[in-house]
């Protein structure tokens, strides 16, 4: 990949300690950028030549620079300025603020010392890394004052700085899976479908999965898999809307039956095809190999 034919795009996340530089790289990571937390300055250059190279499928990139690395501090402006000469790059300085009453009483709740001032107090290493950070201010092309802002309102805020037009960035995956390998720990909803008929017990359809049409024809013909798809879609629709405005980026959706190869397989795809026109939608059969034609 030639990243001078693609426009790669590389946001520099810096700012003042405790406004929010954790929560901005989380954001970030979510729109899909390669993220980086706490990169020296003086490495800026070779990182460059990394995404340069053909090989390497990185274009949207951002990077955490703050006084966790003061060594390297002196060499940022430096590295600023090499970021202006190269013309195939779009760059861009975010650089997060809040008042210095907030930022204290932020290490205070954490219990944190302030890299500036390991052995004095947060306000004295928040004053000099204040007057440290004054001209690179001066050089963001984005201040965000988070005095005021939760963590979901500063992601909120980013995603919608940042994000490509019509990206969206809440995504729901259905997850089909067998309760006899164990139920997957990062599920956020969780429902079991082995009170439905199982196609198991049919004798041509035990090695096929709910990908086959066979399958799927069986499971969907009875009227208590119709009643149940009608409560869970309308439970749904009432819950991805919220989730998304409570600032989740996705929402993982797991649908188990017992061995995770024919029920489950074949609702996880319809829900997949229903809500696909209105969310990213994805789906991982987790466990639809295992059984490998042997008895459920």
């Amino acid at each position: 990949m030639d990243p001078q034919a693609n426009n790669a795009k590389l946001v520099i996340i810096t700012g003042m300690s405790g406004a929010g530089k954790t929560v901005a790289v989380q954001s970030f990571e979510d729109l899909g950028y390669f993220c980086v937390d706490n990169l020296p300055p003086a490495l800026l250059p070779k990182f460059l030549e990394l995404m340069k190279d053909p090989n390497n499928n990185i274009t949207n990139v951002a990077l955490v620079m703050d006084l966790r690395g003061r060594e390297f501090f002196d060499s940022l402006i430096e590295a600023l300025d090499h970021l202006s000469r190269e013309d195939w790059l779009e760059d861009h300085i975010l650089f997060l603020d809040a008042i210095d009453q907030v930022l204290v009483s932020r290490y205070k709740e954490t219990r944190r010392f302030h890299p500036l001032a390991p052995d004095g107090l947060p306000l004295d290493g928040i004053k000099k890394e204040r007057e440290m950070l004054d001209e690179l201010r001066g050089r963001a092309q984005t201040i965000i004052d988070t005095t005021e802002l939760k963590p979901r309102a500063l992601r909120d805020e980013i995603l919608q700085t940042f994000k490509e037009k019509e990206q969206q960035v809440f995504s729901v995956q259905m997850v089909s899976f067998g309760f006899k390998h164990g139920v997957p720990i990062d599920a956020d909803l969780m429902f079991d479908v082995r009170f439905l008929p199982n196609p198991h017990y049919v004798e041509h359809m035990r090695a096929l999965t709910g990908l086959d049409q066979d399958v799927f024809n069986y499971v969907f013909k009875w009227a208590e898999t119709k009643q149940f798809l009608d409560k869970l879609k309308d439970l749904l629709e009432f819950m991805l809307p919220r989730y998304r405005k409570e600032g989740k980026s996705q929402i993982i959706i797991a649908i188990g039956c017992t061995g995770g190869q024919h029920r489950s397989v074949a609702i996880a795809e319809f829900l997949a095809d229903y809500f696909g026109d209105d969310y990213v939608t994805k789906v991982n059969h987790r466990d639809i190999n295992k059984r490998k034609g042997l008895t459920q």
